[in-house]
């Protein structure tokens, strides 16, 4: 039984040895080991042996490139105004025994560092300034913080602004200029639009003006073209007509007596006109007819007789179609003729007493 319990205490002892020996460090960190708590070496990432109950692993350092977000600081521009900045750093530990052993908290030593220069850079802007110059500010924040916090085993990456807290006041009188510059660009964009639509609607009307005078000069010269051409046309269908008849009227040699016939065929249409109240029949009225080719003054160029016409015209059967008729139709025509006169004469009188 006693070696029992002997053995056990060998196997805790050889246990407890082992698990201070062994030292197992994460990848991308290092291992601190102190011996009697001064510094003796730097464990790497994986299985490390250590002499157990004399070396300690003190720290483990992260070699992991770090982002820390500091809370907003008040800040005050050269213009006197009060602004709040919140920042957040990049950096690394490139050296785990100075990170270690040179300060005390790296993190909080960054955090005032960058707050103390970030205020020194502030107060040298004025509002605007540092509103629009942030690429500036994180330089200079970078170069100051790499070069302070290099020999602490650190190297900074880059420094950003997240945000820049001017007052309430000043954020509505911001506001207000932002609206106003709005407005006033809209005012400009809108007067610039209805400047350009006058002039494009008084060119459209210019335009249409231009072409509406030049279809109306078109319209007119096409219409006195065809004016023209329609009076020249008729001028020379006129002008055939009058060849036509009058080398009719050669070719038919008239002579006194169808001229007198002709007239007797207008006296009535002569009568039908409203202007004409009063017409005179002679009383011999054959007579009349027989001299009436010599009371109208011989027309020059008509002869008195003539042989007959140069183109004989078909009248017909020479006989008329009814023996028994008292008449020629020549005389019926004549007499018809002479009664229509008497009507037109007197149209309120009966064919007998007229």
């Amino acid at each position: 039984m006693p070696v029992l319990v002997l053995l056990l205490l060998v196997a805790v002892f050889v246990i407890t040895v082992l698990s201070k020996a062994v030292q197992i460090v994460p990848q991308a960190r290092n291992g601190i080991v102190e011996r009697f708590g001064k510094y003796n070496g730097t464990l790497s990432a994986g299985l490390n042996l250590v002499v157990p109950f004399i070396d300690k692993v003190r720290y483990i350092v992260d070699m992991r490139e770090q982002v820390v977000s500091f809370a907003p600081q008040g800040m005050i521009t050269e213009d006197n105004l009060s602004v709040e900045i919140d920042t957040v750093i990049y950096f690394q530990v490139t050296d785990a025994v100075t990170a270690t052993y040179e300060i005390e908290n790296y993190i909080s030593a960054a955090e005032q560092l960058t707050m103390t220069t970030l205020r020194n850079i502030v107060g040298g802007m004025d509002l605007e300034a540092a509103l629009t110059s942030r690429d500036s500010i994180n330089t200079a924040l970078r170069s100051v913080l790499d070069e302070a916090t290099s020999k602490w085993g650190l190297k900074v990456n880059r420094v950003e602004i997240k945000q820049i807290d001017p007052p309430p006041s000043i954020k509505d009188s911001m506001e207000k200029q932002m609206r106003a510059d709005r407005d006033k660009r809209a005012a400009i964009l809108n007067a610039e639009g209805d400047r350009q639509a006058a002039i494009l609607t008084a060119e459209g009307q210019k335009q249409s003006a231009i072409l509406r005078a030049e279809g109306d000069r078109e319209s007119a010269i096409l219409r006195a073209q065809a004016e023209r051409e329609s009076a020249i046309l008729k001028a020379q269908g006129e002008g055939q007509a009058i060849k036509t008849v009058f080398q009719a009227i050669h070719d038919g040699r008239v002579d006194q007596s169808l001229l007198s016939y002709q007239y007797l065929q207008m006296l009535p249409k002569i009568a039908e006109g409203d202007a004409n109240k009063v017409w005179v029949i002679p009383s011999e009225v054959g007579k009349a007819l027989e001299g009436l080719g010599s009371t109208m003054n011989q027309i020059s160029g008509v002869p008195q007789q003539v042989d007959g016409p140069k183109e004989r015209v078909d009248m017909g059967p020479s006989e008329p179609q009814v023996p028994d008729a008292g008449s020629s139709p020549s005389d019926d025509v004549v007499a018809e003729a002479i009664a229509e006169a008497q009507r037109a004469a007197n149209p309120g009188k009966p064919d007998d007493e007229a």
